[in-house]
């Protein structure tokens, strides 16, 4: 997939996208920080949320308290909501630093708006993975979406991704849990690979929410593509999602891991050519283990293999050389040519 210039997929190094998500508070001045942050870590691409709270929730969402806050879910969101002014300039900040810039509605007028800026992408969140009307009018933008599957099982997803491919537009599928950390007895990097082969069309990633670039980089190694992970530019803010946030320097990091990891990914089983000289000295060439005659019948016990490896005959022949009649005498440890054998040819 592509979603402006970057082209996504295995081929091509992991994606790591830094959610500025609501850790900027309802400031415009933090987002912004935070974005500038994210540019000096080298990332690519920020993602933000867009909360039109009345369009998203009803009332008795004011009676409703997430496990990461001590308010209810519509003060979180309508704290930390920007307006439509001020994401437009958020946006605008981060494509004046050459970012990409994308972000997760949450209600329809959201995905409008959205769509209004003219972002190249969109983030459907794992609360809406189920939400197929939502999806749907995201997907009949025509530009790519990004879909997390927390709390989804194959099954229930299989709705949403027949939207998706109805609508003709190329797609990610997240695997994601939502807890907010999230410890390692909860997670399920099974789910990458689950995804990949219950939707080839997809590209998969992975969305974290846990502690440390540790399942972030275990992910990449199984196939991930994309790598998502909320940001601030320090964890000395406030915030519901701070504690599972990584910092500009952890950012740095994921993002060249996970670059080394997917370059060897890619890498077959063969000896590469700066392995050549190692090669030479660390492998066995095959040796007479005692003085031996002319004439002599060669046994498993009369040779064996030595470093190094510049010999004629290497350590893999060794059981070819059995049965061989010398045609000189050889002394201990002299390395054996193929000439010395009579009735052995070379490969």
């Amino acid at each position: 997939m592509k979603i402006a210039h970057r082209e996504i997929g295995p081929k091509q190094p992991p994606l790591v996208i830094a959610e500025i998500g609501i850790n900027h508070g309802g400031s415009l001045d933090v987002a912004k920080a935070m974005v500038s942050a994210a540019h000096r870590a080298g990332c690519e691409m920020v993602k933000h949320q867009t909360h039109f709270v009345e369009d998203e929730m009803t009332d008795e969402a004011k009676g409703i308290f997430p496990p990461n806050a001590d308010v209810s879910i519509w003060e979180v969101m309508a704290r930390c909501a920007l307006s439509k002014d001020d994401e437009i300039a958020l946006k605008k900040h981060a494509e004046d630093l050459g970012l990409i810039y994308i972000s997760t509605p949450f209600s329809r007028a959201a995905a409008d708006f959205l769509n209004d800026i003219g972002v190249p992408g969109y983030k459907i969140g794992s609360g809406e993975a189920n939400h197929v009307p939502l999806i749907r009018h995201i997907a009949s933008f025509g530009k790519p979406v990004i879909l997390s599957t927390g709390m989804q099982t194959i099954d229930s997803l299989r709705p949403s991704v027949q939207a998706l491919d109805d609508a003709g537009i190329e797609y990610a599928l997240l695997e994601c849990t939502n807890l907010y950390p999230s410890p390692p007895e909860i997670v399920s990097l099974q789910g990458i690979t689950e995804l990949r082969n219950a939707f080839p069309r997809a590209v998969i990633g992975f969305s974290d929410h846990s502690i440390g670039p540790e399942m972030a980089l275990s992910a990449v190694a199984l196939g991930a593509c994309i790598l998502e992970r909320h940001f601030t530019d320090t964890r000395y803010r406030k915030g519901p999602d701070i504690p599972c946030s990584m910092d500009p320097a952890e950012l740095r990091f994921l993002i060249d891991r996970s670059r080394e990891i997917q370059i060897a990914l890619n890498n077959p089983k063969v000896r590469t050519a700066p392995e050549e000289d190692v090669y030479r000295f660390a492998r066995g060439s095959v040796v007479a283990d005692q003085d031996l005659p002319v004439g002599h019948v060669v046994r498993a016990s009369d040779i064996w293999a030595r470093r190094p490896g510049s010999g004629e005959i290497s350590v893999q022949h060794f059981d070819r050389l059995i049965g061989a009649r010398l045609t000189r005498a050889v002394k201990r440890n002299q390395q054996l040519l193929w000439s010395d054998l009579d009735g052995v040819q070379p490969e």
